[in-house]
């Protein structure tokens, strides 16, 4: 848990909030922050107490940033006689495939999709051009890069997708640098924005309609969900800050709906190569038509995190839950050739 990427606090209220939960299921486990180690009991509880803090841009100038050397913690004699790594990593370092990698090569199962999934489902853009060829509807998009941000390309911008339009990081997550620009003016400042995370920006069609997510466990859609946030997008508050949106499990849709946008979230699902959990969200337009906007890797995984809300609409309590993720990932990295 924990990490270096801007969404380092998430990834920590999802990591104590497993550990406390595997050790309900009966399991030994160590909390580990990878820039600083293993926690203690007090560290955990603290962070259990405080909750998801605003997002916290990594800084050189703090302990938490200074070390982070993977390598190293990779030999930690901590690690060499653990069964499974149960990763709550959120961002880049941690959910692109870069400490997938390390663990792929130390020999180490654990939780979740391999360095290609996680690759695949971190790229936006690369994912939706996946999800397309997968019949998987996605909004139409435009990505620039580093360079090509110039007001002729702004001009295309605007009259390929229209406004207003979605203008975000394409790999980030927690939709940290992420606007909705409602005219030309707009447009700039969510660049500037979106800038300052990335060198490169996605531009996406806006979808006016309902937000819906589907959690996926192993090979199994989880009753679809609806996000109905306070704000015109369901953005860093609205996801984490109490009473800021309704989500609601199971959704109300018509019949039919809910089946066909569970059958697309497991086509890309499929597509990205993801395995054990993942959550891939949705725009509804009202005539019924499911738009896909991005599949998650590594879905949040605190007790109120969607994923974990879909599975007790199906009757899984959260223990229950983070128990059959690890004896998933146990059971394939058991088999021959599991990873």
């Amino acid at each position: 848990m924990g990490g270096i990427s801007e969404e380092r606090e998430v990834s920590l209220a999802s990591g104590v909030q497993v550990a406390r939960a595997l050790r309900v299921a009966g399991h030994e486990v160590v909390g580990v922050d990878t820039s600083r180690g293993a926690l203690s009991a007090s560290e955990e509880a603290a962070i259990l107490d405080r909750g998801v803090r605003d997002p916290h841009p990594p800084d050189a100038s703090e302990d938490i940033f200074r070390t982070g050397d993977l390598g190293a913690l990779m030999r930690d004699p901590l690690l060499t006689d653990t069964d499974l790594v149960f990763l709550t990593l959120h961002g880049g370092g941690g959910e692109d495939g870069t400490i997938q990698t390390l663990l792929e090569l130390a020999g180490m199962a654990f939780v979740g999709s391999d360095r290609l999934g996680c690759a695949l489902a971190m790229d936006k853009d690369l994912s939706k051009r996946l999800l397309r060829d997968a019949g998987v509807p996605t909004p139409d998009w435009i990505t620039v890069g580093s360079g090509e941000e110039g007001e002729a390309r702004l001009q295309e911008v605007v009259r390929s997708l229209g406004l207003p339009v979605i203008v975000k990081p394409p790999s980030g997550g927690s939709t940290l640098g992420l606007s909705l620009a409602h005219d030309e003016t707009e447009l700039g400042e969510a660049l500037i924005l979106a800038l300052r995370y990335e060198d490169q920006v996605m531009f996406e069609r806006y979808i006016q309609g309902r937000e819906l997510t589907v959690g996926i466990l192993g090979d199994e859609a989880l009753p679809v969900g609806e996000i109905i946030p306070e704000h015109e997008i369901f953005d860093y508050e609205c996801k984490y800050r109490p009473g800021m949106a309704q989500e609601i499990f199971p959704a109300d849709l018509p019949p039919g709906v809910a089946e066909r946008v569970q059958v697309d979230a497991l086509a890309a699902h499929r597509a990205l190569r993801l395995r054990e959990l993942s959550r891939v969200d949705f725009i509804l337009e009202p005539n019924g038509s499911p738009w896909c906007l991005e599949a998650n890797a590594l879905p949040g995984m605190t007790g109120n995190s969607l994923l974990p809300k879909a599975a007790r609409a199906a009757g899984l309590a959260f223990p229950d839950l983070c128990n059959r993720v690890a004896e998933m990932a146990l059971r394939r990295s058991k088999a021959p050739g599991g990873g």
